[in-house]
């Protein structure tokens, strides 16, 4: 990564919502959450993402995906372990949100398993990248509203058969490359609470930050 890229990434460090961990321009001391978590609770329990979502980390997260540079992934995974650590503390196991079968053939890899994988051999904390499967081959997500997402996603999650015991009573943490509107880690967080999970947390290496969030 050239110096000039360097520079220019935004990395997320506290003060931030404890729910979504969108960083806060000031301290608002204990407790105080984020407009939009108070406007709509997910169904996974905690959200940290090591960059915010721009130019500069959006190329970053689509030459990633798209154009199989996965040397990036083992620096992606150490920044997303420095940003997750409490989430990782509290983790059982790792799980990545996976893509749809069809799609796993064109691209021939899921950018959220190799990062989830990555992490697991940072954190020690196991991984099962087969645990989730996506069960139906929806839309691609970029332009659609977030209720349009959220739609979109609704139902599209499952275990995969003979997977239940690796989910009930544990404390699962969530990869995904990009958190935009959190519509499709919050759907596969009600499916594995559906299933018996004893929580959810997302961890994700970008997310995109609403401007002007204040506190409340």
């Amino acid at each position: 990564m050239c110096g000039a890229c360097w520079g220019d990434l935004q990395f997320i460090a506290a003060p931030l919502c404890p729910v979504s961990g969108i960083p806060f321009p000031f301290d608002p001391g204990p407790g105080a959450l984020s407009a939009e978590m108070l406007a709509h609770r997910p169904a996974y329990g905690r959200a940290r993402a090591a960059l915010q979502y721009d130019e500069v980390s959006g190329r970053l997260a689509s030459r990633l995906k798209y154009g199989d540079r996965l040397e990036a992934v083992p620096l992606f995974a150490k920044w997303m372990v420095h940003a997750g650590a409490e989430l990782l503390r509290d983790a059982d196991l790792i799980v990545p949100v996976p893509l749809h079968r069809a799609r796993l053939f064109q691209r021939r890899f899921n950018q959220s398993a190799e990062l989830a994988r990555a992490v697991a051999k940072l954190s020690s904390v196991p991984c099962a990248p087969d645990l989730l499967i996506r069960t139906r081959s929806t839309r691609a997500q970029v332009g659609l509203s977030a209720s349009a997402r959220r739609r979109n996603v609704s139902g599209a999650f499952a275990l995969t058969p003979g997977k239940g015991e690796k989910v009930e009573g544990m404390r699962l943490l969530l990869i995904d490359d990009v958190l935009t509107t959190g519509a499709t880690v919050d759907a596969c967080a009600k499916r594995l609470g559906a299933e018996g999970a004893l929580s959810v947390d997302v961890l994700t290496l970008a997310r995109v930050v609403p401007q002007d969030e204040a506190p409340i």
